[in-house]
């Protein structure tokens, strides 16, 4: 969990430049979507055979790297109520205006900037 917020800017459907200044891990990010307590694996389903009981409120991720750019999915990430403002999607690294926030969680974003780059990095991995 992390505390701070780095400054970024979006540009168009995304935010182009790396959160943290430097590309995430690809193998970490795949630790993160898979696991269950905070991320992915919860609504959405995948490219993981060796996961049972995967999400099914959200679209499959299989594809996501054909489908976003790397700028697109951070955005999504950071933010996904700039796509949808009802979506039930979690905005991961904001911590103001957002509503039913667990208390572990207020006023603090539910991923660090190194996460969310580690998940991004995994994510534009996949590809049909």
């Amino acid at each position: 969990m992390a505390d701070e917020l780095a400054s970024y800017k979006v540009v168009g459907d995304g935010i182009p430049e790396s959160l943290t200044g430097s590309p995430g891990d690809a193998a970490r990010g795949r630790a993160l979507v898979l696991a269950r307590t905070t991320t992915c694996i919860l609504c959405h389903s995948g490219p993981f055979p060796e996961t049972r009981f995967q999400g099914d409120l959200a679209p499959d991720l299989t594809g996501t790297g054909n489908r976003w750019s790397a700028s697109q999915l951070r955005l999504r990430l950071v933010d996904a109520s700039r796509f949808n403002p009802q979506t039930i999607m979690p905005s991961y690294y904001r911590n103001d205006g957002l509503v039913r926030v667990g208390r572990n969680f207020a006023g603090k974003p539910m991923l660090s900037a190194a996460e969310i780059e580690d998940i991004v990095a995994y994510l534009a991995t996949l590809r049909d």
